[in-house]
């Protein structure tokens, strides 16, 4: 009997798997597999491991297998312990480690052992595929061994990358890092291998004659059982890149980098058509480079000259249904590596319920470079940025000057951030951020924004956020301040977080985001994550949450209290409820979504039923169902995903939102449709297809983009992106685009 019980109609067929099939799951070993042992073990009192690295003068070639003499006489380490679904107990397949390195390379060489690997999960073969849906087997390495930031490399069984940076002891995961690396994988009778060749030349690491250790941990991912395990153990709900709960790599020694100096040129051709100013059509060549130069070991600079970001996927459609801006995400390289570094506002922290997130405070948002206010491009000139530490100081200083587009003016951007790190895992901060103008006229033009910050990690489990910043310009007058202090709990169990908040009337972060002005917010939060001995349940997630937003003279202006149930089954699947009760105070006519509002109170609840199936299987899903009321009206939203995996090589992934609106007894609907096709032939060549219609604005937005590797971070791009008016049928904007880069790397 399905554990969804009716809910699997509604839910169009997503079924959790049986609990008869989930224990089958659990106890399917291979004779090399390790049963499971009678109690757990506790993983923070467990003993850190340690393994190590042979140094090897055989060449070794990377293609999966494993064969080579070097690899048989090297250190071997097994043993890991699950985190998931289980706390403690041994992984249900052998998992077998071994590393060597010579002057160039650390290799790592895993095999993986598979009672049924026909059974074997694949996302995808592209760069940075969706680990959580995929068989994986995953490295963490902390070359300073400071147990603060560290490479994450991982890979599924067809050897797909992903590669990431991680700062502040898992705090912050930059997934947009790219490295030079080298994985070749084998799946064969007895489960799979990888083998790893990491380039040094890819890392920062102190050079040195002597001996080294380092900070390392690996993770191995069976899909199908929702089994995650870690060779050094951690608890739930900890990653493998927890680098203060990590194993140690010994053995190193005579470690050289090179010059750590890296030139990335690109050449573009491209077409750009429709209704559009006369200057904006028309054909377009560009040339221009990236330089990335290693000055210390842990200080990188990166220069970028006549930058182009042509390559990147169009923004997703959004609909907004309520009275403030829309915050979109960057998807720019330039701007997204290293930017956990640069990160100042309602920062998030991993598995705690925070209330608020950058979406709602950054003091430095990217998108305001070289993007005008209705997301157009604006032409970089050059950029550079310097990041990375010197003792117990972490950098970030960036500038960035644009050129003239239009009505707006050429401006320059400047940005510097300095971290203290203080208690091992602590650290406070300060940012200052100006944004001037440069055209002829516009020097007088300027915007400044600073701050300090203080982030705490207290008895394991506890955290202490908080920031005071400002803003200054020219002629204004008013509060021009932000602040606020955040306390959070979380254990295996609890999870409890609050936070007071006070924001100006003239805060105005122009290199930043800021969602509402002049208010005081209050927010707090009580959950549980219980994990009972139930079939086919990983955790159950009982929570409340208060959120109240007065005005900086006192009058509350927002209130809501939720409460919510959700549960994590075995599979991965998740099934959500939640109730809201909210009112709003509008002191004056408002316009939401569309209509202007009179001023009042207003008072409405809204209940919501959720459900994402398990990433695994080849057809999966997510539906969502919202009612409730909006205002002195109703609101019904119904969301729709579905991704059709037939293969690794193909995927289609299909979005559907419906909201039907009713305010001041007119009704309309606002609908947003996507469709993404995603095709990989190997892991250098790819083709995809993303396609909008947004119904508010009645716009049609394709982007077609076809991608060769064709040597290590090196690309040929071949774009094309239009967006069209559904009801005229008028062509708004088209562009054609080929672009090549070559990486040289010394």
């Amino acid at each position: 009997m399905s554990v969804s019980g009716n809910v699997g109609t509604m839910l169009l067929c997503l079924t959790v798997p049986t609990a008869a099939r989930a224990q089958q799951g659990l106890q399917s070993l291979s004779r090399d597999s390790v049963a499971p042992a009678a109690t757990a073990i506790d993983p923070d009192a467990a003993p850190r491991p340690t393994i190590r690295a042979f140094r090897t003068s055989a060449p070794l070639v990377i293609d999966g297998k494993l064969a080579e003499p070097s690899w048989h006489n090297a250190d071997s380490t097994w043993g890991f312990i699950s985190n998931v679904p289980q706390v403690g107990y041994p992984e249900s397949e052998k998992t077998v480690v071994r590393i060597l390195y010579d002057e160039r390379y650390l290799y790592v060489g895993a095999t993986l052992y598979d009672s049924d690997p026909d059974r074997l999960t694949i996302s995808g073969l592209e760069q940075d595929f969706e680990t959580h849906d995929s068989d994986v087997f995953a490295i963490a390495l902390d070359t300073y061994h400071d147990s603060q930031n560290a490479f994450l490399f991982a890979t599924n069984p067809a050897g797909a990358v992903f590669d990431a940076q991680v700062f502040n002891d898992s705090r912050y995961t930059n997934r947009d890092w790219e490295g030079v690396i080298d994985i070749k994988t084998e799946i064969h009778d007895s489960g799979w291998t990888a083998e790893i060749a990491i380039p040094f030349t890819t890392l920062r690491f102190r050079g040195t004659n002597g001996d080294q250790t380092w900070g390392i941990n690996f993770m191995r991912r069976i899909r199908r059982r929702n089994e995650d395990a870690y060779w050094a153990p951690l608890n739930r709900p900890y990653r493998v890149h927890k680098m203060s709960r990590a194993g140690s790599l010994q053995g190193l020694s005579g470690l050289r980098q090179g010059r750590n100096l890296a030139f990335k040129p690109y050449v573009s051709v491209g077409r750009r058509v429709g209704e559009l100013r006369v200057a904006d059509r028309g054909n377009e060549l560009d040339a221009g480079i990236d330089i990335k130069y290693g000055i210390t070991p842990r200080l990188t600079l990166d220069v970028t000259a006549f930058t182009d970001f042509s390559q990147v996927e169009v923004d997703q459609e959004q609909v907004n249904l309520t009275r403030f801006p829309l915050f979109f995400p960057e998807k720019r390289d330039f701007f997204m590596e290293n930017a956990g570094s640069f990160n100042f506002g309602d920062v998030t922290e991993r598995d705690y319920r925070m209330g608020s997130s950058l979406r709602e405070f950054t003091l430095f948002h990217s998108r305001r470079v070289g993007l005008s206010d209705d997301r157009q491009p604006v032409p970089i000139l050059t950029g550079g940025r310097l990041s990375g530490g010197t003792g117990d100081f972490e950098i970030g200083l960036i500038d960035v000057q644009t050129r003239e587009s239009g009505a707006t003016p050429a401006e320059n951007f400047a940005l510097a951030r300095l971290r203290y790190n203080i208690l091992g895992n602590s650290d406070v901060g300060l940012m200052l951020v100006n944004r001037q103008g440069t055209s002829d006229g516009a020097t007088d033009e300027y915007n400044r924004s600073y701050g300090i910050d203080a982030n705490f990690r207290l008895l394991d489990h506890m955290l202490i956020n908080s920031y005071l910043a400002a803003t200054d310009e020219p002629n204004v007058v008013g509060d021009r301040k932000t602040a606020r202090l955040q306390i959070a709990w979380r254990d295996p169990i609890w999870d409890l977080s609050g936070f007071v908040k006070h924001v100006g009337d003239a805060f105005n972060p122009a290199v930043g985001f800021v969602q509402r002005r002049n208010v005081r917010q209050l927010f707090a939060t009580l959950g549980a994550h219980p994990q009972p001995t139930l079939p086919a349940i990983i955790e159950f997630n009982p929570y409340a949450d208060l959120d109240f937003i007065a005005n900086l003279d006192g009058s509350p202006e927002t209130r809501s209290i939720t409460g919510g149930f959700g549960t994590t089954f075995l599979d991965g699947g998740v099934l959500s409820l939640e109730y809201v009760n909210q009112f709003e105070r509008l002191l004056e006519p408002d316009v939401i979504a569309g209509v202007e509002l009179p001023a009042g109170d207003y008072d409405f609840n809204d209940a919501t039923i959720s459900y994402t199936s398990s990433g695994a299987r080849k057809l999966s899903g997510k539906l969502s169902l919202s009612r409730g009321g909006f205002f002195d009206g109703s609101k019904t939203s119904v969301a729709l995903g579905g991704l059709l995996r037939p293969s690794h090589h193909l995927s289609l992934d299909v979005t559907a939102q419906h909201n039907e609106v009713t305010l001041l007894d007119s009704t309309f609907t606002a609908d947003v449709f996507a469709g993404r096709l995603r095709y990989a032939y190997s892991t250098r060549l790819f083709l995809s297809a993303f396609v909008q219609y947004n119904t508010s604005s009645e716009e049609l937005v394709t982007n077609v983009r076809f991608n060769l590797i064709h040597a290590p971070l090196s690309d040929v791009f071949l774009v094309y992106t239009e967006r069209r008016n559904v009801d005229s049928g008028t062509v708004m904007d088209r562009v054609v685009t080929a672009k090549v880069t070559r990486l040289f790397a010394f």
